[in-house]
């Protein structure tokens, strides 16, 4: 894995959130998570590349048709960053969170913490 920028993570970890074939959904998070990373948030846990995948796939079919944007950032420091995504369908977004996360030394993402907001 070579070393990629915070950028280059967060595009690729919204890639994965909006693919709906499961092994190119996989080879997303294999580029984005490391082996042992962990997702929280207030509705859902889940660590590991398989459980992230698993999670991802059901948050796809109870929001089908809808995507994850990037709204802002991302903001980084040392191994920290944060950035803001909507959830959008077609009468606009139905969702908006803030993701905190840890980054390894290669650049992907460790573990991330996110946050629900009112659209």
């Amino acid at each position: 894995m070579t070393t990629q920028t915070i950028d280059t993570t967060i595009a690729t970890y919204l890639a994965a959130w909006n693919e709906l074939d499961p092994q190119r959904r996989e080879a997303l998070i294999a580029r984005t998570w490391t082996e042992d990373g962990d997702y929280l948030d207030p509705q859902a846990a889940a660590a590991g590349h398989d459980a992230i995948s698993a999670l991802i796939g059901a948050v796809q079919e109870q929001f089908p048709g809808h995507r994850f944007v990037l709204a802002s950032g991302p903001d980084a420091h040392n191994d920290r960053v944060r950035f803001t995504w909507h959830l959008v369908g077609d009468a606009g977004p139905v969702a908006v969170g803030i993701d905190f996360a840890t980054v390894a030394d290669d650049g992907r993402l460790r573990s991330v913490t996110g946050f629900l907001e009112q659209p």
